[in-house]
């Protein structure tokens, strides 16, 4: 067999190999490595590697280092997941570079960090001055963790006392061109359903790259034609501004009413109404 063949074959097996044993592995090997991680994935290519092109060498030596260096991190994997000492061993531990406000500078020596260093992985995080920081945390994967001070944090909804209704993940159903039948029913919805909201926005099935269906049962469509403008759904805005005017119009009934009993009858309509109103808020006010 000529060389180029023998490489090609060997090649092609090792890549088949180094596959699955990634695969086995898990996702965490081709994410941020730890130090042990990142030695076994540049010692599995290296070895992979030789394998392929060293047409002298016995294959199976290299198979048999190979997996080797995937039983040994697959065994530990397994011990670490029981043992705290032993993620700590091999895996390291967080270093913490900022506490209450102040930078800990004998931390900073310890893992060899710079201030110029820690000024650039604060801006990594869209932090630019390091008095806004209450927290900071040099991560076992090398990484910084932030915790900004109680005053520079972003606003929520909780912060100001504001209800929100539980967030869904959006589905795509169309992705170019085509439905995905999967996440149209992990959605509750029916094709018919999608044609019907195609049909009410004036598009065509063909003519949509990206399709998806919000928490709140919305279709939101990106279109390959970009000069095409799709109009916004006002069907949620108009429904909650009907039911305000209800619960306005049952306040008036009962202040222009004289019956005692119809004017409690209204009140009790209003308050009820405006209780719905406040549930229904986050739902339809978008």
């Amino acid at each position: 067999m000529q060389d180029w063949m023998h490489i090609f074959f060997r090649a092609l097996l090792t890549i088949a190999i180094l596959f699955l044993m990634t695969r086995i592995l898990g996702k965490k090997q081709i994410s941020q490595l730890t130090f042990f991680e990142y030695i076994t994935g540049i010692t599995l290519g290296e070895v992979a590697g030789f394998m392929s092109t060293d047409v002298e060498a016995n294959y199976m030596h290299g198979f048999i280092a190979l997996l080797l260096w995937f039983a040994v991190p697959l065994l530990l994997e397994m011990l670490t997941l029981k043992s705290k000492r032993l993620r700590e061993w091999f895996e390291g531990k967080g270093t913490v570079f900022i506490k209450e406000g102040k930078i800990l500078e004998d931390n900073l020596k310890k893992e060899r960090y710079t201030a110029d260093e820690l000024l650039e992985q604060l801006r990594t995080k869209s932090v630019f001055n390091v008095a806004d920081v209450e927290f900071a945390i040099l991560e076992s994967s090398g990484d910084i963790s932030v915790l900004l001070k109680k005053e520079n944090q972003p606003l929520t909804a909780k912060h100001l006392g504001i209800k929100t209704a539980p967030e869904r993940e959006s589905q795509a159903v169309i992705i170019d061109g085509n439905i995905m039948d999967e996440p149209l029913a992990t959605a509750g919805l029916s094709r018919e359903w999608l044609f019907t909201e195609l049909e009410k926005v004036g598009v065509t099935l063909e003519n949509v790259f990206i399709g998806q269906v919000d928490a709140y049962g919305g279709l939101h469509v990106d279109l390959y034609d970009d000069m095409l403008l799709v109009p916004d759904d006002v069907s949620k805005p108009l429904l909650f501004a009907t039911l305000k005017k209800c619960e306005a119009d049952l306040s008036m009934y009962a202040l222009a009413v004289e019956n005692e009993g119809a004017k409690r009858v209204y009140e009790s309509c209003a308050e009820q109404m405006n209780r719905i109103l406040e549930q229904a808020e986050p739902l339809l006010k978008r």
